[in-house]
């Protein structure tokens, strides 16, 4: 057995660390207590911390994380941790790990989603045999998609999130300069991120003629906008749907991913309440020449907060159905 059991499968973010324990391939997920990213130094530390008290301890650990995989190494993108797996097996006294980005994960838990683990976003259109797309914000932008040949799953990761980004419409070029640039550029992920909301929402306000507008978190843009359909905050959240929307099309362009595109992350099932799926669908739809193929790619919200955690699960149940290369990424040889 590749990865024996227990098992712990970690999804670890910028911000949140959600850890959960699978005693054998059938057995329910144990979900542990959240966790959150910046009280621990490390990957090791922190799955110690959440199964001190269980008297399983874990024999294998897969674990993504929001960075790019270099082998058995992930360097967070948004939190100071460089995740070593061999280092982390030494100190749990594992038999094996995996390292996985947190997107890619994403995409390898796409076969495993149930039916009310998600809803859909305009109508619901038969799924063709193409790529399929999950993307997402959250403390960053997840962006992957998830390829099917021969039965066997190929996740494909990307780095799109950091690709520039740009207006399309008047009312974006009004605001567009007055948005703050992360390390010198604006980025799908600069606008498009939690942190992307509150650049967004002062940038609005400075176009209107409020340049000394208070700070104000993505939290509470979100909270006053679900309080009141009518004020400002929820107009940034509709202006940030619709970017979300454009970007998600472009990324069902980028992949021809006829397989369907899942939005997923931290943001967006908080918001799903402020979808006008009509809307969503027309700037996601908005693609001249190629009108007809996003026409055609569905769209859904992934709604469900630990289902990366079951499709960590599923691969290490059944390691043979996805295409990864474990020699190279596994932690013990």
């Amino acid at each position: 057995m590749l990865f024996p059991y227990p098992v712990a499968v970690c999804d670890i973010g910028g911000t949140n660390c959600r850890i959960s324990i699978q005693d054998g391939p059938d057995a329910p997920l144990r979900h542990l207590p959240h966790q959150l990213t910046g009280d621990f130094p490390g990957l090791g530390e922190a799955i110690a911390a959440a199964t001190a008290g269980d008297a399983a301890k874990p024999r294998s650990v897969i674990a993504c994380g929001a960075g790019p995989v270099d082998g058995r190494r992930l360097m967070l993108t948004n939190a100071p941790w460089v995740m070593d797996g061999p280092a982390v097996a030494a100190m749990l006294d594992l038999s094996n790990g995996l390292l996985l980005n947190d997107f890619e994960a994403q995409a390898l838990s796409l076969p495993s989603l149930q039916a009310d683990w998600v809803r859909p976003i305009g109508p619901v259109l038969p799924s063709g045999p193409g790529p399929r797309v999950i993307l997402g914000p959250g403390t960053g932008l997840g962006i992957a998609a998830l390829v099917e040949a021969e039965g066997r799953f190929v996740p494909v990761s990307s780095e799109a999130c950091h690709a520039g980004f740009g207006p399309a419409t008047a009312e974006e070029e009004a605001f567009w300069p007055h948005l703050e640039r992360a390390r010198g550029r604006i980025t799908s992920e600069s606008v498009l991120s939690g942190v992307g909301l509150e650049r967004l929402h002062r940038a609005r306000l400075a176009a209107k003629g409020a340049p000394g507008a208070p700070r104000i978190t993505a939290a509470d843009i979100t909270a006053t906008a679900l309080a009141s359909r009518a004020g400002e905050e929820a107009a940034t959240v509709r202006c940030y749907l619709g970017l979300v929307a454009r970007f998600a099309g472009d990324i069902a362009i980028s992949f021809m991913a006829t397989g369907g595109v899942t939005l997923a992350g931290g943001i967006l099932p908080r918001i799903a309440d402020l979808i006008d799926d009509a809307a969503f669908r027309a700037a996601f739809e908005d693609k001249a020449p190629v009108a007809a193929l996003t026409r055609h790619i569905g769209t859904r919200l992934v709604t469900h907060t630990d289902s990366v955690l079951g499709g960590m699960a599923a691969l290490a149940a059944h390691p043979d159905r996805f295409v990864l290369d474990y020699r190279a990424r596994q932690w013990r040889e």
